[in-house]
């Protein structure tokens, strides 16, 4: 893909200079010598990244571009220039949205660090609205969002069992989206258009999970003024669906087995035996084999129930598709709440990445509401996210003095940054988006590293 750079400059040498230099990297260029006609070139919808100078005669400074692209076109990232060395412009910038910022004069190496970095996140955001559409086009089939290479193992494999008659047991963290891997599988099956009956069995008692799952005769108990069918009976042809199977009890366990070994049971208090055909799909949390193991849980129901395995990861092991997910979610939320809010900045997006998840699918969504109601502008800010996420991104924030020199300041970045990577220097590099010769020179420079240190970066 060949990107389009927007540079705005009010210094002919510097727009020309950085032209040419972008040009011989194979990218577009456009060059505007002021604000106003840098926003013109944007209206026009066909620039991927822009590069402004902070100060620039004509009324629209570079400050109000940066405001402007965050506010219209989110996507796009914003690097900003400034040859006044002020941190506290710089500061407010990234503040702002700004992607990164640069001090004149302009370090090249690093500049196109930055940009090709900046150009990654733009490419695969782009890549994200490709997959969206491909994700709608499939939604009668499946319900599962996620490009990142273990939910496409989890995709091909409920493809695979779909149409087979053998067990599934679906197994991973609270939240993680097990239900709707199950949808799928009954989705993608010749089963589809029968019955797909779901059961959650952590939520009945004893005596009420064993009458919903195999029904009851009038008078089999006290309360039991009719009779019953169970979820068994209703889902004869189709599919029905035993989430958190771990939590169910002995006695039920005996009666399951039965039914998947023979297709056969009786209602409570009933003499009538009844034979269906289930295909059925089991989900938990619970680490079954430990279950067997303790006593728990029969043996004999854990291999019939277990005759294709799928482990959904949790979200933090699929960073990758949290972008689908926000977007999915964003979508939904705003037509829920009549907002058309149109995505999230740097420093909500920064801080939703970094987050952990412990809560997994189910605590994004819960995040990506929240955030919609409490926004007031048409894009999330990372204090419209839940404290848990924001609180977390804040936890390792830089902190910069005020009035601090630049020199102090970029020192001050250097070094805890390398103590956030525990001393990792080709890592520290990568986040800084400078090369690792220049860290190393840098490094020196500030007296944090000998000359003769010889360890490799």
């Amino acid at each position: 893909m060949k990107f389009t750079i927007l540079i705005i400059d009010d210094e002919k040498n510097i727009r020309e200079g950085l032209a040419a230099d972008f040009e011989m990297d194979g990218y577009n260029v456009r060059l505007a010598e002021n604000g106003k006609q840098g926003l013109e070139f944007i209206a026009k919808g066909d620039i991927d990244l822009v590069i402004t100078d902070l100060r620039m005669p004509g009324g629209i400074s570079g400050e109000d571009v940066l405001r402007h692209v965050t506010a219209e076109t989110p996507g796009i990232p914003v690097i900003v220039l400034t040859g006044h060395g002020s941190i506290d412009a710089a500061v407010k910038a990234m503040h702002d949205g700004a992607y990164d910022f640069l001090t004149k004069p302009l370090n090249l190496e690093q500049l196109e660090l930055i940009v090709k970095r900046a150009l990654a996140g733009r490419e695969l955001s782009l890549q994200h609205q490709q997959l969206l559409k491909e994700v709608g086009k499939t939604q009668q089939t499946s319900n599962i969002i996620g490009k990142s290479s273990a939910m496409q193992r989890v995709l091909n494999l409920v493809k695979k069992v779909a149409d087979a008659k053998i067990s599934v047991l679906i197994t991973g963290e609270s939240g993680v989206g097990k239900e709707v891997v199950a949808d799928a599988i009954h989705n993608m099956s010749v089963r589809r258009d029968k019955s797909f009956i779901k059961v959650h069995c952590a939520a009945l008692s004893e005596t009420l999970l064993e009458s919903e799952l195999f029904g009851h005769e009038k008078g089999s108990f006290t309360g039991a003024e009719s009779l019953h069918k169970g979820k068994f009976e209703l889902a004869h042809g189709g599919t029905i669906f035993l989430d958190e199977i771990g939590e169910i009890n002995p006695s039920v366990q005996v009666k399951l087995l039965r039914v998947l070994q023979e297709k056969k049971f009786e209602r409570v208090g009933g003499e009538q035996t009844i034979e269906v055909d289930v295909r059925v799909i089991a989900a938990t949390n619970r680490n079954l084999e430990e279950e067997v193991k303790a006593g728990r849980f029969r043996e004999d129901l854990y291999f019939r129930l277990n005759g294709i395995r799928i482990e959904v990861p949790p979200l933090r092991e699929r960073k990758d598709d949290i972008p689908l997910l926000l977007n999915s979610f964003l979508e939904k939320y705003n037509e829920e709440n009549g907002k058309s809010i149109t995505g999230f900045d740097n420093r909500a997006r920064a801080a939703i990445y970094k987050y952990d998840w412990p809560g997994n699918i189910r605590e994004l969504q819960h995040c990506v509401e929240s955030s919609v109601v409490m926004a007031s502008s048409d894009v999330i800010t990372l204090e419209d996210l839940p404290p848990s996420v924001s609180n977390d991104s804040k936890s390792e924030i830089v902190a910069v003095p005020v009035g601090i020199k630049l020199n102090e300041a970029e020192k001050l970045i250097i070094q805890q940054n390398l103590a956030a990577n525990r001393g990792n220097k080709s890592k520290t590099a990568d986040i800084l988006g400078i090369g690792r010769k220049t860290l190393h020179r840098k490094l020196l420079e500030y007296g944090l590293e000998s000359e003769d240190s010889q360890e490799e970066l």
